[in-house]
């Protein structure tokens, strides 16, 4: 996994911030692959419905930013309970929960 513990906690922090305690957060994507360079931090984030909409992702991105000043980060956030979508399963089947 190629995070720095400094981005691993800022992840977790802007997470339970801004989504919850009960949120999940996982890592996905090229980020996973040691060998590889580059490439944009995708997270897949699961909330419960009440704070899985556009304001707490918003606020969720704020926080990150502040706190790492990176642009290169994707969110998909997810209301736990609803129907997954495509990139919800491949999130949960080959992320990292952090």
């Amino acid at each position: 996994m190629r995070l720095s513990p400094r981005y691993i906690d800022a992840i977790r922090s802007a997470t339970r911030e801004a989504f919850g305690a009960s949120a999940i957060v996982r890592l996905f994507g090229s980020r996973l692959d040691d060998t590889r360079r580059g490439g944009d931090i995708d997270l897949h984030i699961e909330a419960d419905p009440a704070s899985a909409d556009l304001e707490h992702q918003v606020r969720f991105r704020a926080l990150l930013w502040r706190s790492l000043d990176e642009e290169q980060v994707d969110v998909v956030v997810a209301a736990r309970g609803a129907e997954p979508r495509w990139i919800d399963r491949a999130a949960c089947r080959e992320g990292v929960v952090l």
